[in-house]
């Protein structure tokens, strides 16, 4: 799963920053089930940059709304 800019958010349509969203949210469920069940995910600072790009997403998603 790629982590996206502002700018490539930005430039994404309605729909396509949806799907991603829901693509990140459920990679984000992965990794943290892999956390909590006592093992070692592959890249440990993948769980910050997934949480970083959902805020990101989310916050262009409020801007869009206004």
């Amino acid at each position: 799963m790629a982590i996206f800019k502002i700018d490539e958010i930005r430039n994404m349509t309605e729909e396509e920053v949806a799907e991603e969203l829901r693509k990140l949210e459920s990679e984000l469920i992965r990794e943290r089930g892999i956390v909590t069940a006592g093992g070692a995910p592959e890249k440990p600072g993948r769980i910050k940059d997934i949480r970083r790009t959902v805020a990101r997403i989310k916050t262009i998603q409020t801007e869009r709304r206004k």
